[in-house]
């Protein structure tokens, strides 16, 4: 049997190797814990809600370890950082994503797992209930109405076919693209697809697409959202409009994007950790929705494409970018 001292010992050791990202003390709320994040190919969006869920609970004066893996986008690197952690055996293990979350259920046992910017968690199979999860994890859903977004890219031009980048290997960017098909076998428009596994497919995807699709919609493919100044510059060159759910895709060039907020992503996963931490069993917490989700217009978009945005269209957008 292993001691307390001695286990100690080993996780010291396996801190160490990973590499501990933040430390801070405050009062003894936290009992000197340790938690582990994954973000997934150290996206923006993974990154702004890590921030955010970091500077969160140092506001609350928790004596706290976070170290930090940044996996790339594909099964294997997942799976590896998550047998890591197990080594660490950290007192929670919070996650970024669908993918990452996935990999954390199947490859960890009795570790609490908090979940954020997960697309569908109903959807993608992580639990059967938003009111419950019924097991080891809980956390934050960063799904956002597609249907809003299609309707809004119809009021400024009707579209006969969405062209559509996604990863067939993120849960998430699969249930964008089964709830696109859905919206197409509702109106009546065709829906062309184009899996990019990795960026080294990306530019043969783009030209399927541009040569079938009078609309772009990026997903939220952490492998195009690595090259997402790639995909905008091709659909520039093939004056195709761009919509997205990737945070900040309109300032990168996008007609619309509709985002929820990864810092609130990030604050809702420190208040589930506070939570974990504090005794409450995650499996009995319901999954929290976005309440900060914006549908962002880009003006300038619009006007490269000589494109009028109506009123109607306008008038609901929660920021415009001019």
């Amino acid at each position: 049997m292993v001691n307390r001292a001695t286990m100690g010992v080993t996780r010291f050791i396996a801190i160490l190797i990973l590499g501990i990202v933040t430390l801070w003390d405050g009062s003894a709320s936290g009992g000197g814990k340790v938690v582990a994040t994954v973000l997934t190919s150290d996206l923006p969006r993974y990154k702004e809600a890590h921030h955010a869920f970091v500077r969160a609970l140092s506001a609350r004066g928790n004596e706290l370890e976070i170290i930090t893996q940044t996996p790339n986008p594909d099964p294997i690197s997942w799976a590896n950082t998550l047998r890591k952690f197990n080594a660490v055996r950290p007192d929670v293990i919070v996650t970024f994503g669908a993918p990452a979350t996935l990999a954390a259920v199947q490859e960890t046992d009795n570790i609490p797992i908090v979940f954020a910017d997960v697309y569908g968690p109903v959807e993608t199979g992580l639990t059967r209930s938003m009111t419950r999860t019924g097991n080891n994890l809980c956390g934050a859903s960063s799904k956002v109405p597609v249907a809003t977004l299609v309707r809004s890219m119809m009021e400024i031009r009707p579209v006969k076919t969405f062209g559509i980048l996604y990863n067939n290997r993120e849960a998430g960017a699969i249930v964008q693209l089964k709830e696109l098909k859905r919206l197409a076998a509702q109106h009546g428009f065709q829906v062309a697809e184009a899996n990019v596994p990795s960026a080294a497919g990306l530019d043969a995807a783009l030209n399927h697409l541009v040569a079938r699709s009078d609309c772009l919609f990026v997903t939220e493919s952490s492998v195009v959202g690595r090259q997402i100044d790639r995909v905008m510059r091709r659909a520039r060159e093939a004056r195709l409009p761009v919509i997205s759910t990737v945070p900040d895709a309109s300032e990168k060039g996008a007609l619309l994007s509709l985002e929820a907020s990864p810092a609130e992503q990030g604050q809702l996963a420190a208040e589930f950790v506070v939570k974990v931490l504090g005794g409450k069993k995650p499996g009995e917490m319901p999954i929290a929705s976005p309440h900060r989700v914006e549908l962002v217009v880009n003006l300038n978009a619009a006007k490269l494409l000589g494109l009028q945005v109506p009123f109607r269209t306008l008038s609901v957008a929660t920021k415009v970018l001019r």
